[in-house]
């Protein structure tokens, strides 16, 4: 189901507040699909298994990859990340709207097997600003926070391929902008509703 159209792909810079949006997005909308990636890196102090990612050895990953399971992966500061092909089809089978927080590899990636998807880009208004809040984490070393604004700079060549744009100076003004764009996405029109919708007037007509 390639033409799938009730998707939000949120990607940008490690740091850029992407996280926190889509924690608040699926406290407002309980019937959200938020994908959940598995990923080979560490888990951090306050994560939960199934909740941030699935973690998941390298063995176990590449197993992965070898039996086509992915939607997508990439490989990013050396960890392994990808999104399963299973759940995602289930919530497609559901009709859900499907959430994605992923980088811009796998944005990529996605929008090639559903094109039709919708995307945001979030990030901070200069570099500065988001290595400040890299270094407000306390959760990583310089060397890895130089890796993730380094990463950050490739990121920021592909903002012209999103449907929206959010600078993120303010947490809460951003909140209320991807709610609206989520929102929106409960009256997206496809082929297979308006096809629906038809054949439900044309056997009323027969009925009057």
């Amino acid at each position: 189901m390639n033409d799938y159209n009730k998707m939000l792909i949120i990607s940008g810079p490690s740091g850029a507040g992407k996280s926190t949006i889509c924690k608040y997005l699926v406290e407002r909308f309980p019937d959200i699909y938020l994908s959940i990636s598995s990923t080979t890196r560490a888990k951090r102090e306050g994560e939960t298994e199934g909740k941030e990612y699935f973690f998941v050895s390298e063995e176990e990953f590449k197993r992965g990859i070898a039996n086509n399971e992915f939607l997508e992966w990439a490989n990013v500061h050396g960890n392994y990340y990808g999104t399963s092909l299973v759940n995602i089809q289930k919530a497609i089978d559901k009709d859900k709207v499907i959430l994605f927080e992923i980088d811009v590899q796998g944005f990529n990636s996605i929008k090639k097997i559903y094109p039709k998807a919708f995307s945001a880009f979030i990030t901070t208004k200069n570099i500065e600003t988001l290595r400040s809040r890299l270094e407000f984490r306390h959760s990583e070393s310089e060397a890895i926070i130089d890796k993730r604004l380094k990463n950050a700079l490739k990121e920021m060549q592909e903002v012209s391929k999103f449907e929206y744009l959010v600078i993120n100076e303010d947490i809460e003004e951003s909140k209320k902008a991807l709610y609206c764009i989520i929102k929106s996405l409960y009256y997206v029109n496809s082929a297979n509703i308006s096809f629906s919708l038809t054949q439900n007037w044309q056997i009323n007509i027969k009925d009057v």
